[in-house]
């Protein structure tokens, strides 16, 4: 049976932690609820957002059963599982799968990048699918993991029957595009929010977004109103969300990200040390921005 493909907006969502630097999985559910009720398809635990390359492994594991308590059946539970090791990627997407996830996402490994040529990338690919009890979606993020997945990669590995799309965080749309044409049975979701009127119009399946962590609503409208075929709506409510995406996500990351969650009333707090939280400066441009 062919597995289903993930479709719709969905927020990559911050982890949030304690006055002491332990993970709050009561504020990760209360975040993740109020994000379900603005319409998301789903969430991603561990992803670039979510300071994923600070996480201990048991701490992902803890953060994964908590959204999965948070998320009703026909939303969509994907967890980060990429890691530098082939082992320990294996690991983390047989956690995900024991605290039933829907689906993995698997960045390139990036610390010996100029020692990882394609087949390379494609053989730790090929392992993971093969191991991970739940399907597999790649994650194309030349900006955290410089090996960039190329459309001749997907040739290599688009035959494998758990591995169901991929993410492109390359914020380029002919990238995008040159995906989408490539597999077309995969799901392919954006991963910047300054391009998602392209994609779906591209008919990619949607796109996991930062600016969706804080503002979750006008992302899915922008969803709704291109696939109803508003045109000029469309257009003025992407360069809106693509200006915060811009500002807040682009330039700022995490600490922006949870900055702006913090002035939308929901669970923001500081990213996890060596990442530092904003100043008043940034601060006030965040909170301008949001007005």
């Amino acid at each position: 049976m062919t597995p289903r493909r993930p479709a719709g907006i969905f927020a990559p969502v911050t982890s949030p932690f304690d006055a002491s630097g332990e993970i709050d999985t009561a504020s990760l559910r209360k975040n993740i609820v109020r994000g379900l009720a603005d319409g998301l398809a789903g969430v991603l635990i561990a992803g670039s957002t979510g300071e994923a390359p600070l996480l201990e492994r048991d701490e992902q594991h803890r953060l994964t059963a908590a959204a999965r308590e948070a998320i009703p059946a026909g939303r969509w539970l994907l967890v980060g599982t990429g890691a530098e090791s082939t082992r320990a990627a294996i690991a983390l997407s047989r956690d995900a799968g024991a605290e039933r996830a829907d689906a993995v996402l698997v960045r390139p490994p990036g610390y010996y990048a100029p020692m990882l040529d394609p087949e390379s990338v494609l053989l730790h690919f090929r392992a993971v699918a093969d191991a991970s009890p739940v399907p597999v979606l790649l994650y194309n993020i030349p900006k955290y993991a410089p090996v960039s997945i190329t459309v001749e990669m997907l040739a290599g590995i688009c035959d494998h029957p758990n591995v169901i799309g991929i993410k492109d965080s390359s914020g380029n749309p002919a990238n995008l595009e040159a995906y989408r044409a490539a597999v077309p049975a995969w799901a392919v979701l954006v991963g910047s929010a300054s391009h998602v009127k392209r994609a779906l119009e591209l008919r990619c399946e949607g796109g996991i977004l930062g600016v969706a962590c804080f503002w979750a609503a006008a992302c899915v409208e922008l969803e709704r109103l291109v696939r109803g075929g508003d045109g000029p709506g469309a257009e003025r409510l992407q360069a809106r969300i693509a200006g915060v995406d811009r500002e807040i996500v682009g330039k700022l990351g995490p600490a922006g990200i949870k900055a702006a969650m913090d002035l939308v009333g929901l669970a923001g707090g500081a990213p996890r040390p060596p990442l530092r939280p904003l100043g008043p400066a940034d601060r006030e441009r965040v909170k301008e921005l949001l007005r």
